[in-house]
């Protein structure tokens, strides 16, 4: 029989207005500046789907930067 997740290891993935990604146990509310982006579950699968949609570290505010600054 496998073992039960307990609500304690459960989470969240959240992201901020920087678009920067992180996890958050389910149970409690986002921190400040922080959305909820559908996905829960365990820690692993949380990592898993920020490994897959987080592609370029930077901030946002900085891509947009140095995108102006190519122009």
């Amino acid at each position: 029989m496998e073992n039960a997740v307990t609500k304690e290891e459960l989470y969240k993935v959240v992201v901020n207005h920087e678009e920067q990604y992180s996890i958050w146990p389910v149970d409690r509310d986002n921190p400040p500046g922080w959305s909820d982006v559908g996905v829960s579950g365990t820690k692993d699968v949380c990592l898993e789907h920020i490994k897959t949609v987080w592609t370029d570290m930077r901030p946002l505010s900085l891509r947009k930067k140095m995108a102006e600054a190519q122009s």
